[in-house]
């Protein structure tokens, strides 16, 4: 510039040439300089954008300087420009080296909230890491340190979660892409997921294009510096070190754009986990859910999976809150139309093993929640392994593209004759691709009916238990494995044949490219082009590689998500929902379709359980339609709904809240409930979620303590709390074991009675409670303040116990249709079957007085109120005794053999691989000694295609034998875990929720059946190729010894502190992934309880916080997962070998090859082992699950006599039992004798040790003392002979998915002939109308659970199994007033006179069902008070049964019922 300044002052201002670029870095300085200064004195968006355009001009000017004097020094022949200006320009050279590169990649990143509104007050590093920091992933550095100094990192420790990965901004910002009801348009959600992530998926396009360049350096880089070893430097313009410094720098860069690839694509499998989690959840809030029953015709089905109840993945059936809240006493008409002969042959009841057509599963409606849960684990995985579809295009065609024209480069034309094979041999993988997506469509309908099944049998695993049934039930999961093991076979086979094409058409190519440069166009080869085209053709088969194996997840990816699209799209929606509003029906009439209005009813309305007519996937078989003609419902008051079993009565609540489909019948049609003042709703069968007994009644309102008491006083819950030690603040447990039905019963109607709303929905609440306790509630209660002025709609069978408050009653028919209406007293007037029930249950109320307060006894809980246990984590790394459960079965009963021969043929194959390497130097090293006429090429070419083929045929039947390994080793794994758990106490299924049983069954059975397996063939397959790679370096440069082992070492060594950090946050991932899956399945459980109190968004927050949960350990794990390649032992071997010694080019070309292969796969083994051992986590869960507590195994001295028993004489001597081994006693020397035939009634109240008796007798709890069944002591007989020789029959029956005949004769032992006559002595058939379409016959389909039927027609099928089993000891645990006096008098009477000969144990909850019984013992605290004939019992007048009696309101007819027993004994 003063050059300048003084030309123009002598009146010379025009610019020298050399003065004008000195100009342009002035000017471009101060421009710098005001960007500098903007960047630090404005706001923060326009700060970065100036700090980011500053960057890029200081950039653009390193490049100029670049070009013009560090380039130079990379020739031989050309020279700085500006070395006139001397030391001054290494001076400014540095200085912008340090202002342009070094300083930018060196800052830190501002932290720019996602919502300016609300920013994270604890920041994510990964938001303020620089560039250099997040391209080496050392602002992980902290977590990895502080994993080395503690035994396990908690979630606490991890980074706090980033604001951009937070479920609510998620949602927020991509629901509108991604949510068909959200956006108002139909669209695949691929098109969405593309919208969502279109920043993502450009700037990875990028990076591809940048990776297939980096790629290419080492290729070309060998070529050089060997055409430079070969000619001595004659004519080379560039420098060897350049070239040695590209190999360097090539994988180096390569290898930082291949972690940003994976740091956006891992980031994005979070979000999209994050996403579709959720938009399924909030779409699983909007869809109808009904009874799903299989086809009746079909056999036995795939078992149904279960949903939740609280913290579990599923519960008791797929029938959900519109079945299973919503539908209970819709049984008659909830089976098909049928009037299918009751004495068909027997139909095939089983998936026969050699099902292996691919045809679908024998159930044709599948298992809607099951689907569900489904949806979010396995097609979820599938979706995110399918990421990486930028793999396949546009990153192969790029890199197959470079790659020729390399080839042509340095083989001329032969390079296309090469590409013409590849692409002539490529429609071979087309075609194993497409069967891989058939195989694969399949493979997952078996693994869906295997999981169908165990989480089914999971479910009922209790009923399991007590029956003996645990090696029947496992041997039918058997077969569901084996036929999805099968497939699985067939998978690995393509598999193998896929790896098989990937080694072979690469070599083909290599073939076919030698063979024409050398004999037909008769060139000869030499070291530079055989090495660097042999790098050029690893590249092409790793590219080959990578199709084949990202096709296969890929094809997953593809068919999971049309199976999320179909759910999305096709599912069936609530009426509120439907998206062609305009054509739905009017809900309300002109005239009180204001949202103020207080209508609450019908008008000419019919409900269906379905919309049949749109053709979407929720299916149901149920025919049952609910029709009323018109219906109003009195405000302010309690109206009650009455009606004989299966007339529709919630039905009638389901119709009000919307839940079934209205079908409008005329122009008037409509019905209505104002939701302004707020709706609560309380199931018949009771809906609780795992948490405190006070968070089940607030139900996320708030707190007001005088409100709470007067709830829990008014709904008789004062007793009960006061019997858990932790009161109110005790948890209720997976579906809420630790209460009793009647307890659920009142905590769900205190729930509804807390809320403030206006409008109280009640299904048969009182159903569960004895007379007394319903009593209270409809003095307390129904008639208490509380209830003042609040429209209460009660469905009840007692209309006798609530007619005091009953102000309206609507009385239904059996066919669906109003049969009364009014005040109760026009009601009874008007219906003559209404008026003889009420009287029949008056008579009935006179003579029941309380006995127990139906709760039933529990594990004692801890002072805490905890009693399911925290998951526990594992500490430290994967235990050999876990992964030796895997190994020890890979080779059956042959380990060593096994493991000998495995090893040896993969050994053998790389062996193979090394000397095709080296054989390919010594045949180009030939033309450097003779003349290319005397180089037999013929005789090569054949050596190295015989080589080639011994590859492939070493590399197939080692890979066949590994696979039929990793069969048997998941065969008998799943087979172990299977039978731990149907072994295990029910003392541990109590403190275990069935998500963690099933997590295991599912997401970890899926790891070791596939990526586990796969990566530990990698770990093996990568560590033998490492030892010969670096073998052969050393063969050559024993120098490179220490280096290599070094960069082995130091490789391995910083894969080992990472993988401490990374076990424990996969343990975290683990754990943290069933509290989503399990509130997912709690809130589809109680889904219409859910919607009908308006609590959607609670349940969506709390969705969002556990997502958040897994999102912070999950993005952890991702990042710890990554490395950079330690590519600088390439490069000093490089520079070693053209700079250190003399040595043949063919020799230099084999060392460098082998260098870079394992420079390349050191750190992608440890890698991979990391990743092994990871997946090894889920070998780890198993084992904790194959060694837990278990019942004493089967034993051949336990077998008892084939005749065995041949009566039902029970003889107790001083029992005690206790609930676990440390644990108080419940029992306490019981000692009594009942004769076989004789009935028994045991009573007692809450906590007497009723159930706890029941429990010992089937040896379900731990016991001493001596228990004689046919004068065999019970503790010598095995469990399974035990149980399978007693029938229990709880309160609410659990019936399994299938057809009526699968449930009452599940193994097919039984013809048609005698199932007829169980369920004719057992009273179904006088309970149904033979005229009726929808009675129930054998091949009526159930569902899971039996929820598409009443707990009257529940009790009589469990019954009618009883009698099939043929038992010589019944247990009953009587049902209360959930069922209708016809339905109990007939179920009475079939124990009293069709079970004779059968010893009969009854649980009372009503003395006029054992008054009559042969002897009653009552039980106080665990010990026999009474035990005798009932009048021997009466005559004591200090007795206890007579305390009750006599304080019965009826005792002269309870007395009199004793009086006649005894005449007519």
């Amino acid at each position: 510039m003063a050059s300048w300044l003084r030309k123009s002052g002598q009146g010379s201002p025009s610019l020298e040439p050399l003065d004008q670029p000195q100009l342009a870095v002035c000017a471009t300085a101060a421009y710098a300089s005001i960007l500098g200064l903007v960047s630090v004195t404005t706001k923060l968006r326009q700060s970065r954008t100036a700090s980011v355009h500053l960057v890029v001009v200081l950039l653009a000017l390193f490049s100029v300087y670049a070009y013009r004097d560090l380039y130079p020094l990379l020739t031989f022949t050309e020279v700085p420009q500006d070395l006139h200006e001397g030391r001054l320009l290494w001076a400014k050279l540095a200085v912008l080296t340090s202002i342009s590169i070094i300083l930018p990649v060196m800052c830190p990143t501002q932290y720019i909230p996602v919502d300016p509104e609300h920013p994270y007050e604890s920041i994510n590093p990964e938001q303020t890491a620089s560039w250099l920091s997040f391209s080496l992933y050392t602002w992980l550095d902290p977590v990895v340190v502080k994993a080395q100094r503690v035994s396990h990192l908690s979630r606490d420790q991890l980074p706090p979660l980033a604001d951009y990965d937070c479920a609510r901004n998620l949602r927020k910002r991509n629901f509108p892409h991604v949510d068909a009801f959200a956006s108002k348009r139909k669209q695949h959600l691929f098109i969405g997921l593309m919208r969502v992530f279109r920043t993502e998926y450009a700037t990875l396009t990028l990076l591809v294009i940048l990776r297939v360049i980096s790629t290419l350096a080492a290729p070309v880089g060998i070529n050089k510096l060997l055409e430079y070893l070969e000619t001595g430097g004659i004519g080379a313009t560039v420098r060897p070190w350049v070239w040695i410094v590209a190999i360097f720098v090539g994988q180096f860069f390569g290898s930082i754009i291949f972690q940003w690839y994976i740091f956006l694509t891992t980031r994005a499998i979070v979000h999209t986990e994050c996403i579709i989690t959720q938009l399924v959840f909030e779409h699983a809030l909007r869809i109808r859910i009904k009874a799903e029953v299989p086809d009746s015709d079909n056999g036995l089905t795939d078992s149904t999976v279960t949903t939740p109840d609280s913290a579990s993945v599923s519960e008791s059936a797929t029938a959900v809150e519109g079945s299973r809240e919503g539908s209970p006493d819709e049984g008659q008409h909830s089976t098909t139309d049928t009037t299918t002969s009751m004495s068909k042959g027997k139909p095939q009841s089983k998936d026969k093993l050699d099902d292996t057509s691919g045809g679908k599963s024998a159930s044709s409606t599948e298992n809607f929640v099951g689907k569900i849960n489904n949806l979010i684990t396995t097609d979820l995985g599938n979706i995110t392994d399918g990421r990486d579809f930028l793999l396949v295009f546009p990153y192969v065609p790029l890199q197959l593209v470079l790659c020729t024209w390399f080839l042509y480069h340095i083989l001329d034309w032969s390079a296309f004759v090469g590409l013409a094979v590849m692409i002539l041999l490529f429609p071979l993988p087309g075609m194993v691709a497409k069967k891989i997506q058939t195989v694969q469509r399949t493979k997952m309908e078996k693994t869906d009916a295997r999981v169908q099944t165990v989480t089914e049998t999971m479910n009922a695993l209790r009923m399991v238990k007590l029956f003996g049934w645990e090696k029947k039930m496992n041997e039918r999961i058997y077969e569901k494995r084996e036929v999805e093991l099968v497939w699985t076979w067939k998978y690995r086979i393509l598999d193998l044949a896929n790896n098989t094409l990937n080694f072979i058409i690469p070599l083909f190519t290599m073939m076919a490219c030698y063979a024409t440069y050398t004999v037909v166009m008769g060139k000869q080869l030499t070291a530079s082009r055989v090495f660097s085209s042999m790098t050029v053709f690893d590249i092409m088969r790793g590219q080959l590689s990578m199709i084949f194996w990202m096709i296969p997840p890929i094809i997953q990816a593809k068919v999971s998500l049309g199976r999320i699209n179909d759910f999305l799209n096709n599912t069936e929606l609530l009426d509120g929902y439907a998206s062609h509003r305009e054509d739905r029906p009017q809900i309300s009439p002109p005239e009180i379709r204001d949202e103020d209005s207080e209508v609450i009813g019908f008008r000419d309305a019919v409900f269906t359980w379905s919309n049949e007519s749109n053709g979407t996937s929720t299916r149901s078989r149920r025919k049952f339609k609910l029709r009323i003609d018109e219906v109003l419902f009195k405000r302010g008051c309690v109206n009650i709904v009455v009606g004989p079993t299966g007339s529709g009565k919630t039905s009638l609540l389901m119709a009000l809240l919307g839940e079934m489909h209205f079908v409008p019948s005329g122009p008037n049609s409509w019905y209505n409930l104002p939701r302004r003042g707020g709706v609560a709703y309380a199931p018949q069968e009771s809906w609780v979620q795992n948490e405190t007994i006070r968070d089940n009644i607030l139900f996320g309102a708030a707190y007001d303590e005088a409100r709470y008491k007067k709830v829990v006083y008014q709904c008789a819950l004062e007793r009960d709390l006061e019997l858990f030690k932790a009161g109110d603040r005790t948890e209720v447990g997976e579906k809420g074991l630790t209460l009793s039905g009647g307890q659920k019963a009142r905590v769900t109607l205190a729930r509804a009675v807390y809320s403030d709303a206006e409008i109280l929905l009640l299904d048969d609440v009182l159903a569960a409670l004895d007379v007394h306790t319903s009593k209270w509630i409809v003095e307390k209660c129904f008639a208490g303040d509380l209830l003042k002025n609040r429209t209460v709609i009660l469905v009840t069978h007692n209309v006798a116990v609530v007619s005091p408050v009953a102000q309206y009653v609507v009385s239904l028919s059996s066919n669906g249709r109003i049969a009364s209406q009014g005040t109760l007293s026009e009601a009874i007037a008007t219906n003559d079957k209404l008026a003889a029930e009420v009287a029949k249950e008056q008579e009935g109320l006179e003579r029941e007085e309380e006995v127990v307060d139906n709760a039933e006894q529990v594990p004692q809980n801890k002072g805490d109120g905890k009693l399911v246990l925290e998951e526990e984590i594992l500490e430290g790394r994967v235990s050999w005794s876990a992964l030796n459960l895997y190994f020890a079965n890979l080779g059956g009963g042959h380990t060593m053999l096994f493991w000998f021969a495995f090893l040896f043929l993969i050994a053998a194959t790389e062996v193979i691989n090394v000397v095709q390497t080296w054989f390919l130097g010594y045949w180009a090293s030939q033309y450097e000694h003779r003349l290319p006429s005397e180089v037999n090429v013929k005789f090569y070419l054949s050596v190295y295609g015989a080589l080639l083929l011994l590859g492939s045929c070493l590399y197939i039947p080692g890979y066949i034998l590994y696979y039929q390994g990793t069969l048997r080793a998941s065969r008998a794994i799943h087979k172990k875990l299977v039978e731990a758990v149907l072994g295990t106490t029910l003392r541990w299924l109590d403190m275990t929720p069935t998500s963690r049983v099933i997590t295991r069954c599912t997401q970890d059975i899926r790891a070791i059946d596939g990526p586990f397996a796969q990566e530990l063939s990698w770990v093996i397959e990568l560590t033998i190729s490492l030892l010969f790679k670096l073998g052969a370096v050393v063969l050559f440069t024993p120098l490179f010894l220490l280096p290599g082992v070094l960069v082995g070492v130091v490789g391995i060594w910083v894969g080992r502190v990472y993988m401490k950090a990374q076990l424990s946050v996969k343990r975290e991932m683990s754990n943290a992934k069933a509290p989503v899956l399990g509130h997912f399945g709690a809130a589809i459980a109680g889904l219409t309880s859910i919607r009908a109190y308006g609590a959607q968004d609670a349940f969506r927050r709390q969705s969002l916080e556990r997502i958040d949960y897994y999102s912070r350990s999950a993005r952890t794990f991702f990042n710890l997962n990554r490395y950079s390649k330690a590519s600088i032992f390439t490069g000093a071997l490089a520079a070693y070998l053209v700079y250190g010694r003399t040595s043949e080019a063919g020799n230099v070309g084999f060392s460098l090859n082998m260098a870079i292969g394992f420079s390349s796969m050191i750190l992608y083994w440890v890698r991979i082992l990391n990743n092994a051992e990871v997946d090894g986590n889920s070998v780890e869960r198993i084992n904790s699950y194959v060694n837990i507590e278990q019942e004493p195994q089967p034993s051949e001295g336990g077998q008892p006599p084939a005749h065995w028993p041949t009566s039902g004489d029970l003889a107790v001597e001083k029992l005690s039992a206790r609930y676990s081994g440390d644990g108080p006693k419940v029992l306490h020397d019981l000692s009594f004798h009942v004769k076989s035939g004789e009935r028994v009634g045991i009573v007692g109240r809450t906590g007497s040790g009723k159930s706890s008796l029941t429990l010992s007798l089937l040896r379900c709890i731990p016991t001493e003392g001596t228990v004689y069944y046919d004068g065999i002591p019970t503790s010598s007989l095995n469990l399974d002979a035990l149980r399978s020789n007693i029938t229990i029959i709880p309160q609410i029956p659990e019936l399994l998915s299938g057809t009526l005949r699968q449930n009452l004769d599940p193994f097919d032992q039984h013809d048609d002939a005698t199932l007829n006559n169980a369920l004719r002595s057992a009273g179904l058939f006088s309970i149904q109308d033979d005229l009726d379409d929808g009675r129930l016959t054998l091949d009526s389909a159930i569902a899971g659970g039996g929820s598409n039927l009443s707990v009257g027609q529940r009790q009589i099928i469990a019954l009618a199994r009883a009698m099939v089993r043929g038992s010589k000891l019944l247990i009953l645990d009587e049902a209360t007033s959930a069922i209708d006096y016809k339905t109990d008098t007939v179920i009475q009477t079939s124990l009293r006179h069709e079970m004779r000969n059968v010893t009969q144990l009854i649980v009372a909850h009503r003395l006029q069902t054992i008054m009559d019984a042969d002897k009653i013992m009552v039980l106080d605290a665990g010990r026999i008070v009474e035990f005798g004939s009932p009048n021997e019992l009466l005559r004591n007048e200090q007795g206890s049964l007579r305390a009750l009696v006599d304080q019965s309101g009826d005792k002269d007819a309870l007395y009199g019922m004793t009086d006649r027993e005894e005449i007519a004994s």
